[in-house]
């Protein structure tokens, strides 16, 4: 199955840090500032919507690499925005280079790998485990 997809393809996703999204909140940490696993979220969240609504129906994409690296904190209250651009296709792997932001500064990049998959077939196989 062919997928339109191109490279350069990308997507913003931004939300507004709350006590919920904190390393406190998660356990990764006694801080109450913005979680690394709560930037990792955006990210693929950000990788995501630059891809699946042009994947054909029945279809969609799912994590399965991570290499970033979170650079500074980011406190309550404060707006983060994560980016996610297209930068490789292999078959049905996709490649993206991610990178998130607060209202001052870098906060995260790095690179992150989806595969497409066939949802009924994926949760079929889930199910049979």
């Amino acid at each position: 199955m062919e997928f339109n997809l191109k490279l350069g393809m990308s997507a913003e996703v931004e939300k507004i840090v709350t006590e919920n999204d904190t390393a406190s909140a998660f356990g990764s940490g006694k801080v109450l500032v913005f979680a690394t696993p709560m930037m990792i979220g955006i990210m693929e969240n950000a990788a995501l919507k630059a891809v699946d609504l042009h994947l054909p129906e029945e279809h969609a994409t799912v994590g399965i690499h991570l290499d970033v690296k979170h650079m500074a904190a980011t406190p309550v209250g404060m707006k983060v925005k994560a980016k996610a651009e297209l930068i490789e296709i292999n078959g049905k792997k996709l490649k993206f280079k991610v990178e998130a932001f607060d209202e001052k500064e870098k906060i995260g990049e790095g690179y992150h790998t989806r595969y497409i998959i066939n949802i009924p077939k994926f949760l079929e196989n889930t199910k049979q485990k």
